[in-house]
């Protein structure tokens, strides 16, 4: 990530949300944000993540930053974009490793999968309410648009 923004002339830096995952963390973190001057925000897909969505979600609206995000949750209560593997695919091909596992297969012999598929999530309401035009390029390419 850090190679692709150099060569397009943008400045990547990491705000880093603690282990205990406590909200004067994510306030450090949006603030440390702000200082930086950014213009956006990629949220990160750990999984302690989605237990603070409406908390990250409450934090960048505030400051008034777009985001995109790791999982549809997130656009679902009011973020930006989520670009992430379809968590539905996931699950199922994790029920076949499951499957495969309770007939005897070693976990270890099982070869490692990429997600099969994506999908790409834009609210557009969210999207006014920060003053930004989505291209309809990209409008025709998302797999859901919430309105």
């Amino acid at each position: 990530m850090r190679e692709a923004a150099q060569r397009s002339g943008a400045t990547v830096f990491s705000a880093i949300v603690g282990d205990s995952f406590q909200e004067q963390e994510y306030r450090r973190a949006v603030a440390a944000i702000v200082k930086e001057r950014a213009h956006a925000v990629l949220v990160g897909d750990q999984a302690e993540f989605l237990g603070r969505v409406p908390l990250i979600i409450e934090l960048l609206e505030q400051v008034r930053l777009p985001a995109i995000y790791p999982y549809r949750p997130f656009v679902e209560a009011g973020g930006l974009i989520a670009y992430s593997a379809d968590q539905a695919d996931r699950a199922r091909r994790a029920a076949g490793y499951i499957d495969r596992i309770f007939k005897g297969a070693n976990p270890g012999d099982l070869p490692f999968q990429q997600p099969a598929t994506l999908e790409l999530l834009i609210n557009l309401k969210t999207a006014k309410a920060l003053g930004l035009t989505i291209p309809p390029s990209l409008l025709q390419r998302a797999d859901q648009v919430l309105e």
